[in-house]
Parts: structure tokens; C-alpha cells; sequence
């Protein structure tokens, strides 16, 4: 079987021991906050705390992905050590970092015609997109090769369930992903979007809770009626700089789910500047997202 490496991109929010743990390589998108640019990486990324304090006060946050030749430079050299290319990338719904990696992809194939360079849509975000490659991974060490691991990836993904909610709705406006009228209103009466992301890879709003506590009970809510198995599964819960609202909801699915284990992060610079403080993310599988 010829050998190939698995390579993602920073929006999978894992931190370094993951990556390391994991054996990856991890593409960073890049972070315009205030004056200051950087890559999504631990070494140039501002402490979390720090980030979402910037963010908070109002500093303008605006990010942007690797650009086509960014990403042949991270492929080619595998492709020159004859290895293959399985590269999973951020949800072409909210990003243009597929796109992009699909046209190097494309080009490389071109490049090296005794190579393959896969790349895959993985239609998830944050923890979600790592859970679904430390899946891959661990399909990986069971000695799958590349087209069986990119299968169970196509077959894994309709049931990757993404729930998210929100400390409050500016940055959501800020996005563009909230009309400043609701907004404002929302805020004032305390409600908390809850938000999957959709079959097309999309962050979609679902329902609005009357405070913190509802919307947090929302997502546990949503997994114990959609979750296969959760007594076999790993799990991994994103926050922006919220930790308490993180552990406590992980207790609540142990206690209530039995869950195998749950892994807690953060929400990373890239997704946290269109989401905000405060935001609360459960990731799972499910019947259905």
C-alpha cells in the first residue's frame, strides 16, 4: 500500500498537542484583528483570552484563506517523497479554503500523474471538522488506505452534528450574519441563538432560547435525541474563552449520555472572529446533522 499523509487546515481548532498526537499537518487561514496580522497558528496567535477580550472591545476582525499556491507548497513535497495527498478541508460554506485546495489539488495531479491528491470537502467547522479528521486518522492506523479512509469521510460526514450557541449577537451582525435590527433587539431581551451547521456546510440558525442556560441545554438537548451510540463515542466541545460553560456542559453529558470521553478546546481565532465571546459548540455523531 503506498503510504500518504493527512492534512488539514487551521479551522479545525486543535491545539498542538492534537496536531502532534494526531501526526498532522495543518494549513493556516489567516486573521486580520485591529492593525495586527497572523496566522491561526499556536506560535503567532494571540492567547485565546486575549483574542476574544480584543474582540469584545470592538477591534474589527476579518479573516482569509491560503491561497491556491500555499496549498501546493504544503502538497508537493509529500508528492516529491512519493507519498499521497488526503487533504480535509473547511466547509466550502463558510470558507473559500476548499475551493482553493481543490484547484491546487487539481494541479498537482497534473504535476505528479503517479500521485494521488485528494482533497475533500469536509462540510464542518471547528472542532467538528477535527473530530471527523481524528476519525480519519484513526482509520488510518487501522491500516485503511487512502480511497477507503476518504470513503469513510464522504460516509461520516451527513451525520458530523455541529451545535453551537452564542454569548451575545454583535459579532454575528458583524459578520453580516444577523441584520443589526435583530441584533439589537435579541440582545436586549437576553436571547441566544442556537445554530447547526446544515447538510451543505452551512451556519444556520435553528432556534432562539430565553438566556444562557436554555441555549446550553438546547445543545445537550439536541444530542441526546440525535446521537448514535453515545456511550462509544469521543466527543469535543469548542469554546470562546468560556471554560466553566464548557466543563459544565461536558459534566451534564456525562452524567446524562455516558459519552466515552469528552475533549475540550478552544474555539480558534478564525471561527471565533465571526462567532464572538462566549460562544458554546458540542460536536458528535448523530442519526442525522
Amino acid at each position: 500500500m503506498k503510504d500518504y499523509v493527512i492534512i488539514t487546515d487551521s479551522c479545525c481548532d486543535f491545539d498542538q498537542d492534537l496536531i502532534q498526537t494526531l501526526g498532522l499537518t495543518v494549513i493556516p487561514l489567516s486573521v486580520q484583528l485591529g492593525q495586527e496580522r497572523f496566522h491561526n497558528t499556536p506560535e503567532e496567535a494571540p492567547e485565546s483570552h486575549i483574542f476574544y477580550t480584543r474582540l469584545s472591545q470592538g477591534e474589527p476582525a476579518q479573516t482569509s484563506a491560503p491561497n491556491i499556491e500555499e496549498f501546493k507548497e504544503t502538497f508537493r513535497p509529500f508528492l516529491q517523497e512519493g507519498k499521497d495527498v488526503l487533504y480535509l478541508g473547511f466547509s466550502s460554506g463558510l470558507s473559500g479554503t476548499y475551493h482553493n485546495a481543490a484547484i491546487a489539488a487539481e494541479e498537482l495531479r497534473e504535476e505528479f500523474e503517479e500521485s494521488s491528491v485528494v482533497a475533500v470537502d469536509t462540510l464542518c467547522a471547528s472542532l467538528g471538522q477535527g473530530l471527523l479528521v481524528d476519525l480519519a486518522v484513526q482509520e488510518k492506523r487501522k491500516g485503511k488506505r487512502l480511497e477507503e479512509v476518504r470513503e469513510f469521510v464522504l460516509h461520516t460526514i451527513p451525520h458530523l452534528c455541529h451545535w453551537f450557541t452564542v454569548g451575545d449577537l454583535s459579532q454575528l451582525r458583524r459578520g453580516g450574519r444577523l441584520s443589526a435590527g435583530k441584533a439589537i433587539v435579541g440582545n436586549l431581551l437576553n436571547i441566544k441563538p442556537v445554530l447547526h451547521v446544515d447538510d451543505e456546510g452551512h451556519l444556520v440558525p435553528v432556534e432562539a432560547a430565553k438566556g444562557r442556560k436554555k441555549s446550553v441545554e438546547a445543545l445537550l438537548r439536541h444530542m441526546e435525541e440525535t446521537a448514535i451510540e453515545p456511550e462509544k463515542q469521543r466527543i469535543y466541545i469548542s469554546h470562546g474563552d468560556c471554560l466553566d460553560d464548557a466543563q459544565d456542559l461536558a459534566a451534564k453529558i456525562q452524567e446524562r449520555l455516558h459519552v466515552r470521553s469528552v475533549t475540550i478546546g478552544d474555539v480558534g481565532p478564525v471561527i471565533g472572529a465571526h462567532s464572538g465571546l462566549g460562544t458554546l459548540a458540542l460536536f458528535f455523531l448523530g442519526k442525522k446533522r
